[in-house]
């Protein structure tokens, strides 16, 4: 199982934009094939950072997803959002 991690910074005023975008989406992305779970956490210090945590039962299936119509329509929509370049990680569970 491969768990990805996305820290995503919006601009001042976009957070409760993107938090929309994330629950109308959410429903799509879980029953993509692949994934196994998608939530949404919000950094304690700085409320306009957030991350994705995601699980997938590979990086092929989870590149599918990132590759397909559905999460490019998604991520042009989000990306305007933004006030710094997105960071993610893809990585294991060791234990």
């Amino acid at each position: 199982m491969l768990i990805r991690i996305v820290k995503l910074t919006f601009k001042p005023g976009n957070s409760t934009l993107f938090e929309q975008i994330f629950e109308e989406t959410k429903p799509y992305i879980q029953n993509f094939e692949g994934c196994n779970s998608v939530e949404l956490l919000q950094d304690i210090q700085d409320p306009n950072v957030f991350f994705t945590y995601s699980t997938w039962e590979s990086e092929d299936l989870l590149n599918r997803y990132r590759n397909s119509e559905f999460f490019k329509g998604i991520w042009g929509k989000t990306k305007q959002l933004f006030d710094a370049k997105p960071e993610a990680w893809s990585t294991y569970k060791k234990t």
